[in-house]
């Protein structure tokens, strides 16, 4: 019997922990449904109140949402010097600011500066959540403490997103970040009265360790082969924030629901993850991951489907919209990809990593959302501007065309008429990343297979 084995049967699995871990994922909570309220509308928001066109909202965003994947490495290590609880404090001050500066001033300076304030307090409240977390449970009752965190991430995801759609609809679209500063401004308080540092040794890396950690990942071409072709994955999810919003307001109108819509993913994924996880546990990771990246084209091919089923079945499909109904499957089939991936791709990733150093690799994964979201929100706004602008820029008789049309179910103007084109350039993308993973596979094995020859 191994000392972990002897471990579990003189001490008993429980749900128990300390009260500092219970009081940080109230902390999550709060700034998840903050964070997710104002990003599911960020791109919509700097289009029509911040006055960006297609292509500068998107490159704005696109720098936003990328860059704040890279930050935390370096803001822990700021973490652990003064503290987390002094860490948190500054963390959503800076947060209740940018979000309360982005929805009182609709300039694009002021948008930009307020965007950076969060991106900076975002990225210090990442490690040292996930850090409180660490150091409030041992090790044999970690899983259940992360899982317990990952419920707490999504419940807030959830509430966000819910809470935006009547915000925009009964306020404007500039009291989404009064409400985001609310939420983090209650953090804030929370920090205060409830969350108190632990003790316990750190992960975190300095800033020197973290840019030698980079520059080595960076160099390793087998590593960073996979992180862009799983990058490829995640840019199609990034559509979600980047263009699925946009799309349904200027095709179907102001009472839909983009925001709702964007739940679907979520909700697939908490109701599926962990049956999948079972069923695919024996599967090897390149096999379980080249599923996910065949069904992430699919689904950005169902959103642009919804043409053929006008055609065929007129302005409702079981009560829906076609494009409503097309948004519905290509999410949920997006959730479902999702499933498959993403509890493979760590493994996988660490089987790529030379041996002693998967520590370092996998703390560096987050590097696929680093480029996906770069690429993806980027060429949102190209795609956006040339198949399915805004309304604002075309002339008023095209826009008041549009309008009778959502009204009264009839087709939209010409400037409409390849809107899902848009999906059909993703779905290429996914097409790609698969094909990709295969070669990547095949180049790879052959590579291991000469060496393992050479030394025999």
């Amino acid at each position: 019997m191994t000392s972990q084995e002897a471990g579990e049967t003189t001490q008993k699995l429980g749900w128990k922990f300390p009260r500092t871990f219970w009081m940080a994922n109230v902390i999550e909570l709060f700034e998840r449904a903050a964070f997710y309220g104002m990003f599911i509308t960020l791109t919509l928001y700097l289009t029509r109140e911040i006055k960006f066109t297609d292509v500068e909202a998107g490159l704005v965003a696109a720098g936003f949402s990328s860059i704040i994947y890279l930050l935390p490495t370096f803001m822990g290590a700021m973490a652990d010097r003064i503290g987390f609880r002094q860490a948190l404090a500054i963390a959503f001050s800076l947060l209740t600011l940018g979000y309360a500066l982005l929805g009182a001033f609709q300039l694009k300076t002021t948008a930009v500066v307020a965007l950076g304030l969060i991106m900076f307090g975002g990225a210090i409240v990442k490690p040292v959540i996930s850090g409180t977390v660490a150091k409030c449970s041992d090790e044999l009752h970690r899983v259940r403490a992360f899982s317990i965190f990952y419920m707490v991430v999504n419940i807030g995801a959830f509430c966000g997103k819910t809470a935006a759609s009547p915000l925009r609809e009964e306020f404007g679209l500039k009291y989404i970040n009064f409400y985001a500063a609310c939420m983090a401004l209650c953090a804030l308080v929370w920090v205060f009265v409830f969350y108190r540092n632990t003790e316990g040794k750190s992960e975190a890396k300095s800033a020197e360790e973290a840019m030698r950690g980079y520059a080595k990942v960076l160099m390793n071409f087998r590593f960073m082969a996979l992180i862009l072709i799983v990058a490829g994955f995640w840019v199609i999810q990034g559509q979600l924030y980047a263009t699925m919003p946009k799309y349904i307001l200027r095709m179907l109108g102001e009472g839909a629901k983009p925001e709702w819509l964007a739940n679907i993913n979520p909700l697939v994924v908490v109701l599926l993850v962990v049956p999948i996880t079972h069923v695919i546990r024996k599967y090897k990771p390149e096999n379980a991951m080249a599923i996910g990246l065949f069904i992430i084209p699919c689904s950005a091919l169902c959103l642009g489907l919804s043409p053929q089923l006008e055609a065929w079945f007129g302005s409702s499909v079981l009560w829906l919209h076609p494009i409503t109904l097309t948004v519905i499957v290509g999410i949920g089939v997006q959730g479902l990809a999702e499933c498959f991936l993403s509890p493979k791709f760590l493994e996988y990733a660490s089987m790529q990593a030379p041996k002693g150093e998967e520590g370092l690799y996998l703390g560096y994964q987050h590097l696929t959302t680093f480029f996906a979201w770069a690429f993806g929100f980027g060429i949102s706004g190209f795609l956006l501007t040339a198949y399915c602008p805004d309304p604002t820029t075309l002339a008023p008789e095209v826009q008041q065309q549009r309008l009778d049309a959502i009204a009264n179910g009839t087709p939209l103007p010409e400037a409409y008429a390849h809107a899902h084109y848009i999906w059909y350039v993703f779905t290429g993308i996914g097409v790609a990343a698969f094909f990709a993973l295969l070669l990547f596979k095949f180049v790879t094995n052959a590579i291991d297979r000469s060496r393992a020859a050479a030394q025999a």
